[in-house]
């Protein structure tokens, strides 16, 4: 089951809000076809929206937002539209970085780098080292990225140190297992919201997302604003999470 925004209002209650989202955004296509538009130009209201999304996290307190914003599994998806998302992803760390580093948003790109050009990867890690000491808000985007193969390098790093003699078998545990991931320093995510109406994961952050709170909502990533996310939030914020006890706990 899907929420529309109008079914969900913006709480004051003192329960604690989530301090790391993530969020995965969807429906940018669907947005421009029922427009009659090309998609690129849904990919383009898209970045708008993110715009949004960061601007809404700092107001509101959030202090981690992850988005994913590039499959590992979207190279199968039309070449031009590719070298549309490419621009985009260049565009926004170009025209926006500037913006970040001076809201202290510090940016991060997790995914693998295999297939993806010098320029981007220069753009990727010179925003990383210009941002690496802001606090404000932890910007996370998921771009080239796909969960199982997340989980398979970090198998693959874990195998490897076994095999050098760095790691015993019994070392291994869940705690040190997340170590390995691309997110090895963030908290799991608190709440994951995803757009568009699908009621999928899509390969996203499997494993950090085990004891996380979902909300599906219609709204089409484009047309995702403050309003959205403070709806979301305040779903999250009437339901009580255990992590598989019985009594309820606080992340805050």
């Amino acid at each position: 089951m899907t929420l529309a925004v109008e079914e969900l209002a913006w709480s004051t209650t003192e329960v604690p809000g989530p301090r790391h989202i993530a969020i995965i955004m969807d429906g940018n296509g669907r947005w421009a076809a029922e427009r009659g538009l090309p998609r690129a130009e849904g990919h383009r209201q898209g970045v708008e929206s993110v715009r949004r999304a960061v601007r809404a996290s700092l107001d509101l307190g959030v202090t981690h937002l992850t988005l994913f914003s590039f499959s590992s599994e979207n190279w199968s998806r039309p070449q031009q539209e590719i070298r549309d998302l490419f621009g985009l992803m260049r565009r926004f760390v170009r025209r926006d970085l500037a913006d970040l580093h001076k809201n202290s948003v510090k940016i991060r790109i997790i995914g693998t780098r295999v297939g993806l050009d010098g320029d981007i990867l220069r753009l990727i890690d010179d925003a990383a080292l210009l941002t690496k000491n802001n606090s404000a808000l932890h910007l996370t985007i998921a771009f080239n990225y796909g969960a199982r193969d997340e989980i398979a390098r970090a198998a693959s790093r874990i195998a490897e140190g076994v095999a050098e003699g760095s790691l015993a078998p019994a070392d291994i545990t869940p705690e040190r297992f997340g170590s390995y991931l691309d997110t090895a320093d963030l908290p799991d995510p608190d709440l994951l919201i995803r757009t568009s109406g699908e009621l999928r994961l899509s390969n996203f952050l499997l494993w950090q997302i085990a004891y996380s709170e979902f909300v599906f909502v219609d709204t089409y990533w484009p047309d995702f604003s403050r309003e959205t996310l403070e709806a979301a939030i305040a779903e999250y914020q009437r339901r009580t999470r255990r992590f598989g006890g019985l009594n309820a706990r606080s992340t805050a």
